[in-house]
């Protein structure tokens, strides 16, 4: 099935696109969220008559995402979770999840601008993606801990190991002779 797209979608196209897509991501995503329309003569005519608006109105909404990006850079949020003595959390840590943590920092986003491959299982610190827009992403760090305090060790630890110079690896290469086999 043939869209044109409304807004520009990752690994999909840019805005105004006309791109073929398998009829069930059309029906039930594209479509519903008026991310396209169907690829007709009607709606060729009808976007591009709104091209100009529907562009403007897009530059403004990426303009407002690469503000909240701007603040939201460098942020890390801590998530306390039970866990096991290997580490390993009772339950995991989702979309969900890290969508309430960026909440209570004090910035708006929805779960399903998250991007996280897997869920989160472990103890650790992660880098996960967050879309502001189709077109402005940034990275946020989540820190899984156990307690505030082992946290808190965990960053010391971590800005300690930074701020020390890496020692040089010194490796011997050795040449080895060859002896010609009769």
């Amino acid at each position: 099935m043939e869209v044109i797209l409304l807004e520009r979608i990752e690994k999909l196209g840019q805005m105004g696109d006309v791109v073929k897509v398998k009829p069930g991501f059309a029906r039930n995503f594209l479509l519903p969220k008026k991310k396209a329309l169907r690829a007709n003569k009607d709606n060729l005519a009808f976007f591009e008559k709104q091209r100009a608006q529907l562009e403007a109105i897009n530059l403004k909404r990426r303009d407002e995402a690469q503000a909240v990006a701007g603040k939201m850079e460098g942020l890390k949020v801590l998530m306390v979770r039970q866990a096991g003595e290997g580490g390993q959390l009772y339950g995991s840590v989702s979309g969900r999840d890290v969508a309430e943590a960026v909440k209570a920092a004090g910035y708006t986003i929805e779960r399903n601008q998250v991007n996280l491959d897997s869920p989160i299982k472990t103890l650790g610190s992660y880098p996960v993606r967050v879309s502001l827009h189709p077109e402005v992403a940034i990275t946020v760090t989540v820190t899984v801990a156990r307690s505030q305090e082992e946290a808190e060790r965990a960053a010391a630890a971590a800005s300690e190991a930074a701020e020390q110079p890496a020692e040089e690896e010194v490796v011997e290469v050795v040449e080895v002779e060859e002896t010609p086999e009769a």
